[in-house]
């Protein structure tokens, strides 16, 4: 079954088409346009609101959005006190019903979303005074009840597990731990113990300290009057009890003290998540803020970055790499590059975006790029002024970031004057090999030993050991012996009594199997038949359309891919045709397996065995139970990996069988669940035909 589930897939990375821009000619820089930004008009309430109002006529609409620009607040052991405050805003108001509030919004063809630091409203002009209402009423007069908020609680409860074996969320976790340390609000993060800690008073009390209005901001777009907004501002946020929150000290983080790699082992991970970097102090008012931009846009801003372009179009380690640069007035921010990369290419990867950091550093970016990027962010800030939002974030950012009063209508200018030089400085400046943190999650039985060996600038970067919550542990051990006793065939010998014995599994001479996945919101089902006569039929379907199907009949077969129907290749009928048994273990006893060893697999240890060129099967050492296979195929220059991970076993007519099939392939991810396992029943030749 395994090369069907991948090939949904693989034909939707064949079909990405790469745009072919000629930049043989470099057109001449004109004089930056002039732009003619009205300021936004703004007013004050005596409780600290702050309003301000872009007046735009050209559509009916009108958007409201409520900031609370408060500093970073540390959660401590009760981490995600602030989420749950948020998650509870909005489900009415101790004046209107939950329901009631929801049918209201609806029945106005309005929405209205809040956070833990403000709220987004959005309708037709003519119901702006009651949106404006509403939204007041709900994040003045929050409904918090004890029903909500074990609700609330379970889903982030759920949420978090959904993430445990997440390799992009452990990773995500474990680089703002190390980079900003636990005890810094921007490295601390909750986990089921914290939240349990949380109390409904903790979140009203959360709510009270620091939902005030001493450093909120109310912005109202559209098609409004500035004394309408005024009126009805004052009349539904004057009652906001005029509050400052309580202010709190913590340690200011530091960058590493030397180059390391600080990894994480993953077991599960079929691909790395490399992630490296250091912090940065940089604000938006600062003179090079604006250069520092252009660094990263060069370095990694996208698809014509230079770390896509090398470990992406020439090196086909990933499906991209990309660099981010963050501000921030609170705290130092963030310079990253990352990358997701199959494990066989990890230690180079981390050396070609090394490499990439110290030529930006070292050698002056041409001309053609500088002007290419000063292109794009001209066409970008030109195209965003045609969103009368926009005015409202200037106005806003200039109010918060503490920016000059023209910053936006010199951008255009400032952007044009920045030269070669400044880039380099600015690259100099905030990017710190000396002090880089390279953070890579992955397997360690197959990444580990190249990572420990890579030097760069004949320096050798040491490695320091984690685990998924940032803890430093000792370096993974992977040399767990094989029993002298144990060997491919006792392995697979001891899945085949496990799952039923051989006798039972030869009776069975076909089943019929029905499972649905959700990916992105869209439920995916899929049908397999097998039989013991090498036929074999795999159809997934979304919406009740074939969307990806394959039959085997024999010595033929053929795919349809999208309507798109091509007949199997006899390579492709063999492959096919080693996975058309009902139970591929019996065969795969009289062909040339290898055991490779003891590996960990979703924290059980599993016997690896190798099954031929591009699957490798782990068996669970304790039950025999299949816990993986991990399949890899080429498509184009890049090898694309494969997992998936059987669990739920439950018996069907005397025989086990795995009721829940997750697959991960390259970023996708989604579980496949079992409703209905029929053997020896439900499959006729016509299914193959």
């Amino acid at each position: 079954m395994k090369h069907i589930f991948t090939s949904l897939f693989f034909l939707a990375f064949a079909f990405v088409a790469k745009a072919q821009i000629d930049r043989s000619q470099m057109p001449e820089a004109g004089p930056a346009p002039e732009i003619k930004l009205e300021d936004a008009q703004r007013f004050e309430l005596r409780n600290g609101l702050k309003v301000l109002v872009v007046e735009n006529h050209k559509l009916p609409r009108v958007s409201i959005q409520l900031s609370i620009d408060n500093p970073p607040v540390l959660e401590a052991d009760k981490a995600g006190v602030s989420s749950l405050m948020g998650s509870l805003l909005g489900k009415g108001s101790k004046n209107i019903k939950k329901d009631d509030f929801n049918e209201e919004v609806d029945f106005l063809g309005a929405r209205i979303n809040f956070n833990y630091q403000g709220a987004y409203a959005s309708s037709l002009s003519k119901y702006f005074p009651r949106i404006l209402e509403l939204m007041a009423d709900a994040a003045l007069n929050p409904n918090f009840t004890q029903d909500e908020f074990d609700k609330e609680k379970q889903k982030i409860i759920t949420g978090l597990k959904s993430e445990e074996k997440s390799v992009a969320a452990i990773s995500q976790r474990v680089g703002l731990a190390l980079a900003y340390s636990k005890k810094h609000p921007y490295g601390e993060f909750m986990t089921e113990e914290t939240l349990n800690k949380v109390s409904l008073t903790d979140v009203i009390q959360f709510y009270e300290d620091y939902f005030v209005p001493a450093n909120a901001y109310l912005v109202v777009v559209g098609d409004i009057k500035f004394d309408d907004v005024k009126t009805l501002v004052e009349e539904h946020f004057t009652p906001w009890t005029k509050a400052v929150p309580p202010s709190f000290g913590f340690s200011k983080p530091s960058d590493a003290q030397y180059a390391q790699i600080n990894f994480v082992d993953v077991p599960n991970a079929v691909q790395s998540e490399i992630t490296v970097g250091n912090l940065v102090n940089l604000e938006m008012k600062d003179p090079d803020y604006l250069p520092a931009l252009m660094v990263n846009e060069i370095l990694g801003g996208g698809g014509e970055g230079r770390l896509f372009l090398n470990l992406r179009e020439d090196k086909a380690y990933t499906y991209g790499s990309y660099s981010r640069l963050g501000n921030d007035k609170y705290a130092p921010a963030r310079f990253r590059a990352t990358a997701s990369v199959r494990n066989a290419v990890t230690d180079s990867s981390v050396v070609e975006i090394l490499k990439e950091i110290d030529r930006i550093r070292t050698e002056p970016v041409s001309k053609e790029e500088l002007e290419n990027t000063k292109a794009k962010y001209t066409g970008r800030f030109v195209m965003a002024l045609e969103d009368p939002s926009t005015i409202a974030n200037y106005a806003l950012n200039i109010e918060t970031e503490n920016l000059p009063k023209d910053f936006y209508k010199t951008y255009l200018e400032k952007i044009n004057a920045i030269t070669i030089e400044d880039v380099q400085r600015a690259a100099q400046k905030y990017m710190k090999p000396g002090n880089i943190r390279i953070v890579v999650a992955g397997k360690g039985s197959e990444v580990l030993e190249n990572l420990e060996k890579i030097s760069f600038k004949g320096k050798k970067i040491p490695v320091w050991y984690f685990d998924k919550y940032a803890n430093a542990v000792e370096k993974p051990d992977y040399s767990a012996n094989v029993p002298s006793d144990v060997s491919a065939t006792t392995v697979l010998n001891k899945y085949i009594e496990a799952i039923g014995g051989k006798e039972k599994l030869e009776g069975v001479k076909s089943y019929f199997l029905l499972a649905e996945a959700e990916m992105q919101g869209t439920k995916l089902n899929l049908e397999v038949k097998k039989t013991t006569e090498a036929q074999f039929m795999q159809d997934i379907k979304v919406a009740g359309n074939s969307m990806s199907k394959q039959v085997l009949n024999g010595g033929k077969g053929y795919m349809v891919m999208q309507g798109q129907r091509k007949d199997m290749g006899d390579d492709e009928i063999e492959k096919v045709k080693a996975e058309s048994a009902p139970f591929p273990e019996l065969n795969y006893l009289s062909t040339d397996i290898t055991l490779e060893g003891i590996e960990v697999v979703e924290d059980k240890k599993a016997y690896k065995i190798k099954l031929s060129e591009e699957k490798t099967a782990f068996y669970d050492v304790e039950s025999g139970l299949k816990l993986q296979e991990v399949t890899t195929a080429e498509m184009g220059e890049q090898t694309i990996t494969s997992t998936i991970n059987y669990m739920d076993y439950k018996e069907v007519s005397g025989v086990q069988f795995p009721f829940i099939m997750a697959q991960a392939v390259g970023p996708q991810r989604f579980e496949f669940i079992v409703s209905e396992i029929k053997i020896n029943e439900g499959v006729s030749d016509s299914d193959f035909e």
